[in-house]
């Protein structure tokens, strides 16, 4: 069973200083947080505040490639979480309408999705794993789980 998300905010971790991605579930009160680079949260918060470099960005490239080829980017998926490392995948069709997927890390699957306007989808696994492994770690790193919503730091930027 997958869940819909969206990008409900972008947050700092004031412990090690890294960008959170927030996903919450558009139909539920899913709430996944992942830990992404400081370059992958920009690429994001351009997209979500519609910010238009002069030149194209990496994730700006990969959605215009992807459209050249002839692909739809369809939707993506955070598909797994293993060793406290998010994994996602990025679903496409090719010019006949055949399933084409891409393994992606999260954080750019995510940049790519608010680019190419399509819809964001978390495992139920992923998410029952992530709120059962918040409770017991006290160490994160990029593109791992998160800690309990009532330990959140402030929010730096919300999207809502």
């Amino acid at each position: 069973m997958f869940v819909e998300v969206k990008v409900g905010a972008l947050i700092m971790d004031p412990n090690s200083s890294t960008p959170i991605v927030v996903l919450k579930g558009a139909d539920s009160d899913a709430i996944l947080p992942i830990w992404v680079g400081a370059f992958e949260a920009n690429a994001i918060a351009l997209e979500i505040e519609k910010v238009v470099p002069q030149r194209p960005m990496t994730h700006d490239l990969l959605r215009n490639l992807i459209t050249q080829a002839g692909f739809t980017v369809e939707r993506i998926t955070v598909n797994d979480l293993i060793d406290n490392t998010f994994y996602a995948v990025i679903e496409m069709l090719d010019e006949q309408g055949q399933p084409v997927t891409l393994d992606a890390r999260p954080s750019d699957a995510i940049a790519l999705a608010l680019r190419a306007d399509c819809p964001i989808f978390v495992a139920q696994r992923v998410l029952d794993i992530s709120s059962s492994g918040a409770k017991k770690q006290d160490d994160f790193a990029s593109d791992e789980p998160a800690q309990t919503s009532d330990e959140w730091p402030d929010v730096v930027g919300d999207v809502n």
